[in-house]
């Protein structure tokens, strides 16, 4: 059944299914966004409590709402009751200072700072929601050291936004040391309300370096696997590469890895001049697109699989790419180098006192 639909203002229909797309919006927010644009659609409010799961007079509330203030409505409004008497300011304040030596502590938890501002820990995890502030939380960065940053960064996203015509682009890495191992008894079926389990105790077979290069307009790989990765197989691969690709123009994107320098290597790229090499800077060889590819084949094909010997991980492998290959696809990329090079170059500070 349809009702006459609500009208939506300029622009609130984009804002709204955003709401609904983000992980991070609040989960009565994304309920409100989804009564208005069902109703934007013309569904009674009897059908959108009943999608929604809510009571007919919730919809109908919001409806009403969202006609007398719009998108701003949909907020939660300032209810009646006693005004805060902590400032929250300063609890973030307090937590981004370190704690004191005394407590041996490397981050405040809720409790250690409620104790030591004499407050409720409710109070400060309420603070700490409000700014998103987490401080048992901590990720890694490292910025690149290379001199030749801006010129290696623009010449691989050139490569890879508009690569030379009637030429091969292929990204080039080695995944070493991938291990053999095999589990101590055998694996645990998946089972309705049960995943597959697997003991956490292992014997280890053996390694393998898999050597592999991604063709960027075709996501189609060619690919070995050798027992060590030192300059003699990284060499005796790019043979591979080029017989593989034995027309026209070859350009390879690869990391600073030392094999790769090797003058042995030096030697072979200049006794092939078809073959071009374009090195990312340091610390940044996430910008091969190969490593996106060593990560599908990691979860997909290694990681939960169990191998009694080197051989068996290599066949693994070898099926993994003959399958991949009749899927492929390319990995679009879409950074421009300016819009890298901004944000490798970004300082974060804090402002919480102001």
């Amino acid at each position: 059944m349809r009702a006459a639909p609500l009208g939506l203002r300029e622009g609130d229909r984009e804002r709204l299914e955003g709401w609904l797309r983000s992980s991070r919006i609040q989960a009565g927010l994304a309920q409100r966004a989804r009564i208005v644009l069902l109703a934007a659609e013309g569904l009674t409010n009897t059908d959108i409590a009943t999608r929604v799961g809510v009571s007919r007079p919730t919809v109908t509330g919001w409806r009403q709402r969202y006609v007398r203030s719009g998108i701003g409505g949909l907020s939660d409004q300032a209810r009646s009751g006693r005004p805060r008497t902590v400032d929250h300011r300063k609890i973030v304040a307090a937590t981004l200072k370190p704690p004191p030596k005394k407590l041996g502590v490397t981050h405040w938890s809720s409790r250690l700072l409620a104790k030591h501002l004499k407050i409720g820990d409710a109070t400060v995890a309420r603070a700490w929601r409000e700014y998103g502030v987490a401080p048992w939380r901590c990720e890694t960065f490292k910025f690149s050291t290379d001199p030749e940053l801006v010129t290696k960064v623009t010449d691989v996203v050139g490569l890879y936004l508009a690569p030379p015509e009637n030429a091969v682009v292929l990204c080039i890495d080695e995944k070493s040391q991938i291990q053999a191992l095999d589990r101590t008894a055998p694996m645990l079926a998946m089972q309705p309300g049960m995943p597959e389990r697997r003991t956490h105790d292992y014997v280890r077979h053996g390694t393998t370096t898999l050597f592999a290069a991604l063709n960027i307009a075709t996501g189609k790989v060619t690919a070995t696997c050798q027992p060590r990765h030192p300059h003699q197989e990284f060499l005796r691969f790019l043979r591979q590469v080029a017989r593989a690709y034995p027309q026209g123009q070859l350009h390879l994107v690869m990391d600073n890895y030392a094999a790769h320098k090797r003058v042995e290597i030096r030697d072979w790229l200049t006794a092939n001049p078809r073959v071009h090499v374009h090195f990312t800077p340091t610390s940044a060889s996430w910008m091969n697109l190969v490593e996106v590819w060593f990560g599908i084949i990691e979860r997909q094909a290694i990681h939960r699989g169990t191998f009694r010997s080197v051989r068996e991980l290599t066949r693994k492998i070898r099926d993994f790419i003959d399958g991949w290959n009749g899927r492929a696809h390319p990995f679009v990329w879409t950074k421009t180098a300016d819009q890298i090079l901004i944000k490798a170059n970004r300082q974060t500070t804090s402002d919480a006192d102001n």
